[in-house]
């Protein structure tokens, strides 16, 4: 098996954990490398150019799912997940991890400039989610705008941000990347990670599958950030058994209805967002509608791919879902729809029935997706598998991606991880 030299920090995943740290601990002149599972993504933003880092059969286009038929959305690349999301910069349990000794005030405001978030521009909305805000409205609800980091000049407002921004309006972890290579960062696609290498409890590197074939890296700190699905696969075959339960996926449920001619289709996914019942209620509400009529079927079936797009209305309900799933050392997942979670589900969906009727849905053609989650997390959670410090059990191994989120945010965590890594670097080069 081959070896390589030794480096002084190694990341495995280049999402908002990864990349941010990537960026944070080069440009302090330290010596990374960063190995990612995919590849870089020159061309997105269309069904066919997504299929190549979805997550999903080749052959048949089904999306990855839990034994339990919960679909899960998630993408393989450079950038991550960050590929595929709505852009939106929402912060996420800064009280949860306050309750850990954990502060990410500051690093917020950073990755907040960073990324120039700013409430979405109201040239970008749609004549849809403009009347889905009147409708809200007039019944009593709270529909705003919700922060991006979208540039709204670049924007095309293609209506297809989880496919990939075409145009670049839409901040990717890919940036970070790129500033960490001008730094000095290496960085190393289509390497699959195996396992931690561990001697007397410290970490000393990793094994991975390489286009070469099997290769030994070693380094003197290892941070695990490749997701809440794969990162507790490592640190299974690493020998850290105690990972992989916790699983929540933030389970979002659409309602789609048909009208006499408005639609979403010009304008950034999620553009708005409902937040008066996520504490209480566990849920949030936000206009969405897939426009692609091959990943509608995906979602509902027949009668999805059948929908007029011209004519579509969409409002998601995204629940914070109980952490009652699992993922095993062989990547099979576990994630069942608790009766909790039902119970979020329907209260949000007959909520966002109410608001696209009143918007002029006609009622007898709402359908709505089956369950699918796209924030799968919570299987090295801190207090559970890391410490305050991210720091597993074993020296020198660190987690920083979704899995170390203590509970199911129920929203976009890309703010808040992107805070966590820049917290992270800060402790590592001792800030």
């Amino acid at each position: 098996m081959a070896e390589s030299r030794r480096y002084e920090f190694l990341i495995v995943g280049s999402g908002a954990g990864g990349a941010t740290l990537a960026r944070e601990l080069s440009c302090r002149g330290h010596d990374v490398l960063l190995l990612e599972q995919g590849q870089p993504q020159p061309k997105v933003g269309t069904y066919e150019t997504c299929l190549k880092f979805y997550d999903a059969n080749k052959l048949t286009q089904i999306p990855k799912h839990s034994k339990e038929g919960v679909i899960i959305w998630r993408a393989f690349g450079a950038g991550g997940s960050t590929l595929v999301s709505c852009g939106n910069g929402m912060p996420c349990l800064v009280n949860e991890l306050a309750e850990y000794g954990i502060t990410i005030g500051a690093e917020l405001a950073e990755v907040e400039a960073d990324l120039k978030v700013a409430p979405i521009d109201e040239r970008l909305l749609s004549e849809g989610s403009r009347q889905l805000a009147w409708a809200a409205h007039e019944l009593g609800y709270k529909m705003e705008r919700i922060p991006k980091f979208i540039d709204a000049d670049r924007c095309l407002r293609c209506g297809n941000c989880v496919l990939g921004c075409q145009s670049g309006a839409r901040w990717t972890s890919v940036s970070y990347l790129e500033e960490a290579q001008q730094h000095g960062a290496e960085v190393r696609c289509g390497v699959t990670v195996t396992a931690v290498l561990i001697e007397h409890g410290q970490a000393r590197g990793i094994q991975a599958i390489t286009p070469q074939g099997p290769e030994r890296i070693l380094a003197d700190v290892v941070i695990l950030a490749a997701g809440g699905l794969s990162t507790p696969v490592i640190l299974q075959q690493s020998g850290i058994a105690k990972a992989g339960e916790g699983l929540f996926v933030d389970i979002m449920v659409n309602a789609y209805g048909v009208t006499d001619g408005i639609n979403q289709i010009h304008e950034p996914q999620m553009a708005l967002v409902d937040m008066e019942f996520h504490k209480e209620e566990g849920f949030l509400l936000s206009p969405f509608v897939t426009h692609p009529r091959r990943v509608r079927f995906l979602e509902i079936g027949p009668k999805g791919f059948a929908l007029p797009t011209q004519r579509l209305l969409g409002i998601m309900t995204k629940i914070t879902d109980e952490a009652s799933g699992r993922v095993t050392p062989d990547g099979t997942v576990f994630k069942a729809v608790t009766a909790r979670d039902a119970t979020r589900i329907r209260k949000g969906v007959t909520i966002a029935r109410e608001i696209l009727v009143k918007a002029g849905v006609d009622p007898t053609s709402i359908l709505e997706t089956k369950p699918a989650g796209a924030h799968p997390g919570g299987t090295a959670a801190i207090g559970r598998i890391v410490g305050a410090d991210l720091q597993t059990e074993v020296d020198q191994l660190f987690v920083c991606d979704a899995s170390v989120l203590p509970v199911a945010p129920g929203a976009p965590p890309i703010m808040t991880i992107a805070a966590l890594a820049k917290r992270l670097a800060k402790t590592l080069t001792a800030e």
